[in-house]
């Protein structure tokens, strides 16, 4: 019962499937408050850049239509042409900023995840309509902590807003006796003011919320040892096929390799360890290792050369050389053919000898 609660229970890291198939599912890390960095950011831009010509345009056209508000036709007809015009001059001004805005909400997206086409959130859960679920996410650690950040926030950033306008209260209190035209510039100086210190603090508040949201989400796809093994056996396949299947070939390819011992020229022995059967034949750039093979392959070698009376030379330096540095249907290295050369001169001058 240990063990299976050990096995059960998620303390392993995800794997790079287990994330990928967790983003497939439109399960990806995400922050409300880099997407407001950005936000913010794109909101502090347009006010810097457009905000001085955009109200010039608008002020200029407003004070046309002003002044010229008494010949302005009012039948139906005029005023369906006076919206419409009214509606492209806004547009041209300000279709830059809003266009700004945009882009700057789809990059707070692109920048913490890829684009996901998902229909899993889509799908119904009864959990998410669940009272004593929802109650558990209601009074669940990751709802205190964001509580906890929204409080925080909402401190840090009312203390920094309220610094940074109090000296500034004597000027707000003199905008009520001043010209109209006076209170927009002073209105942008303060806006834009109040802004960059707030995506300043934000972007220190974004980063860190990203990082909190990052380990939150790679800690619920955390895995567990039952886990972790089957998903092994899915993409690798189940260990013992696998291991039964490797069994079955080098059982093959063994059986083929002492089907070649009988073609062999000589077998060169450790004596005991090692085994390497040779095959030299007249034209033959060198010769070729048909077997090779330690302990009890080595013992085998031997014995189907003994049955077939291949003969079998003790040097053990040259047998183990051999089997480090040649492969089964491969020529001997260069450095052995000295030694490989002598042995099975030997062996052919035997053979000689006996025929006569």
């Amino acid at each position: 019962m240990a063990e299976e609660q050990d096995d059960a229970e998620q303390t392993e890291d995800p794997t790079p499937r287990r994330l990928d198939q967790a983003i497939e599912r439109g399960d990806v890390v995400k922050s409300i408050e880099v997407s407001t960095w950005f936000m913010i950011g794109g909101a502090t831009l347009s006010l810097m850049i457009f905000s001085g010509p955009t109200a010039a345009s608008l002020q200029t056209a407003m004070r046309g239509l002003l002044a010229h508000s008494f010949e302005i036709p009012t039948d139906g007809a005029s005023l369906v042409d006076l919206t419409r015009s009214l509606g492209g001059m806004l547009l041209l001004a300000l279709g830059i900023p809003l266009l700004l805005l945009t882009v700057s909400a789809f990059a707070g997206t692109i920048i913490q995840h890829r684009i996901i086409f998902s229909f899993e959130p889509l799908k119904p859960n009864l959990s998410k309509i669940s009272p004593i679920a929802g109650f558990k996410r209601l009074f669940s650690m990751v709802a205190l902590a964001n509580f906890a950040k929204g409080f925080a926030k909402l401190a840090l950033f009312g203390t920094v807003i309220g610094a940074l306008l109090w000296p500034a209260r004597h000027i707000m209190g003199g905008l009520i006796e001043v010209d109209p035209a006076l209170i927009l510039p002073v209105a942008r100086s303060l806006a834009v003011k109040l802004l960059g210190t707030v995506v300043a603090i934000l972007a220190v508040v974004a980063a860190a919320d990203y990082l909190f949201q990052y380990r939150q989400w790679y800690d619920r796809h955390k895995m567990s040892i039952r886990e972790m093994k089957e998903e092994f056996r899915q993409t690798e396949g189940d260990p013992a096929v696998k291991g039964k299947i490797k069994q079955l070939r080098q059982s093959r390819a063994r059986r083929r390799m002492m089907a070649q011992v009988p073609k062999a020229s000589v077998v060169i022995t450790n004596p005991t360890h090692f085994a390497v059967a040779l095959q030299y034949e007249r034209g033959m750039n060198a010769p070729v290792c048909v077997a090779k093979g330690a302990d009890l392959i080595a013992r085998k070698i031997r014995e189907v050369a003994e049955a077939h009376n291949i003969p079998i030379m003790e040097n053990p330096p040259l047998a183990r050389a051999l089997h480090a540095t040649v492969e089964i249907d491969q020529e001997i290295p260069q450095e052995h053919y000295r030694a490989v050369a002598e042995i099975i001169g030997y062996v052919m001058r035997l053979r000689g000898a006996f025929r006569r």
